[in-house]
């Protein structure tokens, strides 16, 4: 069999990466910014927010995701900043996972810029694995206009580990004999999966480089990390047995919405206007997707990147914004100071049933609450999310206000 053909059939899974994507999306959509330093974040007159994207050419400067966009103007004082438009960026990523379907059926996203795709058995129409990836880059460069950086490899994990190894716009295979040298030597934060925290007890066992994990006995992974240590152990030597799911959305087990904020919120006040609008686009994919949810999950982030995630389960399955609101907001209370800023929050709800008979109460609450939610969504089914808000959201601390704003002036979002 030749080397072509053998790498294809080892090596059948790829990880389209879209680089700089939210800021591509900008360029592409403008022409005037190709080329130029863009970054997508807070507002740079008034010296707060931080950096949500920024493009290739800011990046050359310095710039980085998450850096304030006060530092970001002073390094790279060029740059063009822009209000986040997530609409935008989800209508681009449905055209991109479009893209690869017509390559493969068996396309799983795995976030808003990244999709694994399953080649196998399509050489005979496309081509070996290296060939479908440089024409699947070509392809959404030429027709989605953003720039990505893809991953081959024998499984997910190689494949995600390859596209992070050359970017941008870079095309990597990394095979199983390639992991003793192109895997091991890197940092073990560079392991997909590990995170700050995992970093710190991984050093505590003078473990700091891949390698150094791939040859760390296993008994020892286990009894300090139970399961997770085993999951460690055969990512770090390259094993990963899922397989591409084109059907992992569907299996839901909780819908959930989260944002970075354009900047710190501080005080329950603006933080409730952000969760009563993630409350509502929560419970509103809720509804559509037939299904009640009963706990309620809130995830906030701090100015120093750190995380808390609390819960509260209900008496009962709902799909009621303001029953969800209620809950995050208690949550809120209890366990986040009002002083400390928020840099990320998010809502999510779980333990997911079919909506198919609900409890109805005495004096007829929750029936007016169903009739004014299903009123509301066929009236954004045929007008638009935008047909219908809220009245918060009309005010700045709102997460949709620079997009309605920047209606009001005639301009697009």
């Amino acid at each position: 069999m030749r080397s072509r053909e053998v790498v294809f059939l080892r090596c059948p899974i790829l990880l389209a990466d879209m680089n700089s994507f939210y800021a591509s999306v900008h360029q592409a959509m403008d022409p005037l910014l190709r080329g130029k330093p863009v970054i997508v974040g807070g507002d740079p007159d008034k010296r707060h927010g931080i950096v949500l994207a920024a493009s290739i050419e800011a990046k050359i400067h310095g710039v980085k995701t998450g850096m304030t966009v006060w530092e970001a103007g002073d390094i790279c004082p060029q740059a063009v900043f822009i209000k986040p438009a997530h609409r935008h960026y989800v209508n681009f990523s449905s055209r991109i996972i479009g893209i690869m379907k017509e390559f493969s059926p068996l396309v799983e996203p795995f976030s808003i810029d990244e999709a694994f795709i399953d080649v196998s058995g399509c050489e005979q129409i496309y081509g070996f694995s290296l060939e479908i990836a440089r024409k699947l880059k070509s392809r959404i460069k030429k027709e989605a206009g953003v720039s990505c950086s893809i991953g081959v490899g024998p499984n997910k994990l190689l494949a995600k580990m390859a596209a992070g190894m050359q970017k941008p716009d870079g095309l990597t295979l990394l095979d199983f004999p390639d992991v003793p040298v192109k895997m091991w030597p890197l940092p073990v934060r560079k392991l997909f999966g590990v995170g700050n925290r995992l970093e710190k007890r991984l050093q505590d066992l003078n473990i700091h480089t891949i390698g150094e994990l791939a040859r760390y006995p296993l008994p020892v992974l286990q009894k300090r990390f139970g399961m997770i240590g085993h999951v460690l152990h055969l990512s770090a030597n390259g094993i990963d047995y899922s397989p591409v799911s084109p059907h992992s959305l569907k299996q839901v087990k909780s819908v959930g919405h989260q944002i970075t904020l354009p900047r710190d919120y501080r005080g329950y006040h603006d933080l409730k206007v952000v969760l009563l609008e993630l409350c509502e686009i929560v419970c509103r994919r809720v509804r559509l997707g037939g299904y009640a949810g009963k706990t309620v999950h809130l995830t906030l982030k701090d100015a120093q990147f750190v995380w808390l995630c609390r819960t509260r389960t209900m008496p009962r399955p709902t799909t009621s914004t303001n029953e969800v609101y209620r809950a995050a907001v208690e949550l809120l209370h209890l366990y986040w100071p009002s002083w400390k800023p928020v840099r990320m929050v998010g809502v999510s709800l779980s333990g997911l049933v079919r909506n198919t008979a609900e409890q109805m109460d005495l004096f007829g609450d929750v029936e007016k609450a169903r009739r004014l939610h299903h009123a509301c969504d066929h009236i954004k089914n045929r007008f638009g999310e935008q047909s219908i808000l809220k009245a918060v959201s009309l005010t700045p601390e709102s997460i949709l206000y620079e997009r309605k704003d920047s209606l009001r002036h005639g301009q697009p979002s």
